[in-house]
């Protein structure tokens, strides 16, 4: 298996989506899939989960079955050019992924250049999830140069142009060429709503191959690259993992 982790998926805490953490723990042995991020949605969107939901994720072990859960979040930028959660929830998390979501009604590529720019610039997100998104335009060029100037991942969504966001195809691929060129760090990531769709990575890897990337700035390709990255990030390192994954220094 090419890549090892899985950098965002939702579990039966938000209401559109179907499968239990249980579940992915259980499928990700199945299939060799060494890591996965839990991110429901932040509960600035309709059938989010309660704040307490992100706070209370500690409780659920950072290993199960051999397998490795990051506990996180997809918070949701709001109009104010800031995130659905507070800086105590988030404090908790080992991984954040921000993006747009119907809780921000769309209005002009400059805004909407502008609120994610601010976001990077706030040290508070890890990952720009979907920036393709067709639905909330945005100058990819000023986004990606902040992104890498501010040590934040940028996504290439597995689910865009399959189930959500359609028509995404065309500007995923320009990301990926600009991150390219730029040298951004990218995330991999499913968006999984049900358990199976865990680790389908072929849409991502049609728009790194469209845009001629390899696979040296993508971070899924190991658990140690990940911890890695968020340590980097000034996330404090997860003692439970340095032990599970080596060699990890």
């Amino acid at each position: 298996m090419r890549f090892l982790v899985d950098l965002h998926t939702h579990t039966v805490a938000s209401d559109h989506a179907y499968s239990t953490i249980m579940d992915y723990f259980n499928y990700a042995a199945d299939i060799g899939v060494q890591m996965f991020a839990c991110t429901d949605h932040g509960p600035a969107v309709a059938d989010a989960p309660h704040k307490w939901h992100f706070g209370n994720l500690g409780v659920v072990p950072h290993i199960v079955n051999n397998v490795a859960m990051l506990r996180g979040a997809e918070a949701n930028i709001t109009a104010a050019g800031g995130l659905d959660l507070e800086d105590y929830i988030l404090q908790r998390l080992d991984i954040v992924l921000a993006g747009f979501h119907p809780n921000y009604t769309p209005t002009t590529r400059e805004e909407h250049t502008a609120l994610m720019i601010e976001v990077i610039k706030s040290g508070r997100v890890d990952v720009i999830a979907h920036p393709g998104n067709p639905n909330y335009p945005i100058d990819y060029e000023a986004v990606l140069v902040c992104a890498k100037e501010n040590n934040v991942a940028i996504e290439i969504n597995s689910s865009s142009s399959i189930n959500t966001r359609l028509g995404s195809h065309r500007n995923c691929v320009e990301v990926a060429r600009l991150a390219k060129k730029i040298g951004n760090t990218i995330s991999l990531g499913t968006d999984s709503h049900f358990v199976t769709y865990l680790a389908n990575f072929e849409e991502s890897i049609k728009v790194i191959e469209e845009a001629g990337m390899g696979y040296d700035q993508v971070l899924n390709t190991s658990p140690a690259k990940v911890l890695d990255f968020l340590e980097s990030r000034g996330h404090a390192p997860i003692e439970s993992l340095r032990s599970f994954f080596t060699p990890y220094p």
